[in-house]
């Protein structure tokens, strides 16, 4: 068995066995974080059957998977970086699922550009959890504004996504975020990393994220 595939099993029993004796029906699916890594490394994966992967810039994932996901329509491309107005046009061509969006702005060219295609993209809200200068993410007390603005442009919203301040509390932040997501209705949550996916499964996490603890560490 390929270590990545082992890798990957490791981590479903890892989420399991944390799971029992919590009321959480569903298992979360893990999106393995393929950016940087050449298909040579990601073929096991395929092969193997896993469909959910992430990759955070446009024209690495367009060069990378086009081929590929028009070879198996099981595959499903989530865009978890920053999106680029400029880059949506392509974005919404290859991805499935974009983790990302956090202005009306970006928002507004998603609608414009997947109309185009006839195409719906599954969004998730990047929510600034941490309220942190640097980071992309729409502030929780704009959340609802944004909110309101994705649903008249007929998006299909899905649920929220937060990255938590590195050397945190994850569990702090994850809590605040089931809470919010709840509170807003939505079904799916993404939240949860190679360091932190066990705290974000207790809290109802629906899509981690999961790269160096798949494929390794990246060089």
């Amino acid at each position: 068995m390929d270590i990545t595939v082992k890798n990957l099993l490791d981590i479903e029993n890892k989420i399991k066995s944390h799971l029992k004796g919590i009321d959480i029906n569903n298992i979360p699916k893990i999106i393995a974080v393929s950016k940087t890594f050449n298909i040579g490394k990601i073929s096991p994966l395929i092969e193997y059957g896993h469909a959910d992967f992430g990759e955070n810039k446009v024209q690495e994932a367009v060069e990378k998977w086009s081929e590929i996901k028009k070879e198996n329509s099981k595959i499903k491309l989530h865009m978890i970086g920053r999106l680029q107005t400029n880059k949506v046009k392509f974005a919404v061509q290859i991805f499935d699922y974009i983790h990302s969006v956090d202005n009306e702005k970006l928002a507004k060219k998603i609608a414009d550009e997947q109309s185009k295609i006839n195409k719906k993209i599954k969004i998730f809200l990047q929510v600034n959890i941490g309220d942190e200068d640097q980071k992309s993410g729409i502030n929780k007390r704009d959340l609802n504004k944004l909110v309101s603005y994705c649903q008249q442009l007929d998006l299909d919203l899905i649920g929220l996504m937060c990255i938590p301040p590195i050397n945190s509390d994850s569990e702090i932040y994850f809590n605040e975020m089931k809470q919010l997501n709840y509170s807003m209705g939505f079904k799916e949550l993404s939240m949860g990393m190679s360091s932190d996916y066990i705290q974000a499964v207790k809290n109802s996490s629906t899509y981690v994220r999961i790269g160096s603890n798949i494929f390794g560490q990246r060089f």
